[in-house]
């Protein structure tokens, strides 16, 4: 029975922490879109932070 106990105390626990990530994810998302739409960017590659510098050099010798 204890054991029983402490699967479901830990399994609560899991759910919670998961609703309070799932929350931080939608406000980021959400607080992302209204910078998106007050800065006029209506273009998801408008916000990459790759500069798009790859090495275009020969490949490597053995």
């Amino acid at each position: 029975m204890y054991e029983l106990e402490l699967h479901r105390l830990r399994s609560a626990e899991l759910r919670r922490t998961a609703r309070e990530e799932r929350l931080a994810r939608e406000v980021v998302r959400s607080r992302r879109a209204a910078r998106r739409g007050r800065s006029g960017h209506a273009a998801p590659a408008a916000e990459s932070h790759t500069d798009g510098s790859r090495r275009q050099g020969q490949p490597r010798t053995a």
